[in-house]
């Protein structure tokens, strides 16, 4: 059997983004300590003779040229028509990312 700490589960908590309560943290430990043992018992089943798979259904990816339909595109000053924050024939829009 495993073991784990407080402060492991504290850390699996913050790398989860997960704002536990004391309250919660013995439980949260004795599940996470579940899991951990469950995996190890998938590590001792020998898979020597199996193929690795990603998948079993046979499914494949379905591609498409990307083609442009003229017909379906606006052209750029009815695009921009409705707002006057532009710069250059593009949108100007707030920042996103702020780091």
């Amino acid at each position: 059997m495993a073991k784990l700490s407080e402060k492991d589960v504290l850390h699996v908590a913050k790398l989860a983004r997960l704002d536990i309560g004391d309250k919660e943290l013995p439980i949260l430990q004795n599940q996470l300590l579940e899991v951990v043992d469950y995996v190890g018992q998938l590590s001792e089943v020998n898979t020597d003779d199996v193929e690795p798979t990603s998948q079993t259904m046979g499914l494949e990816n379905v591609l498409r040229i990307d083609e442009v339909a003229p017909q379906n595109c606006l052209p750029q000053e009815e695009a921009l028509s409705g707002t006057d924050k532009t710069h250059n024939g593009y949108f100007v829009v707030g920042r996103v990312i702020k780091k």
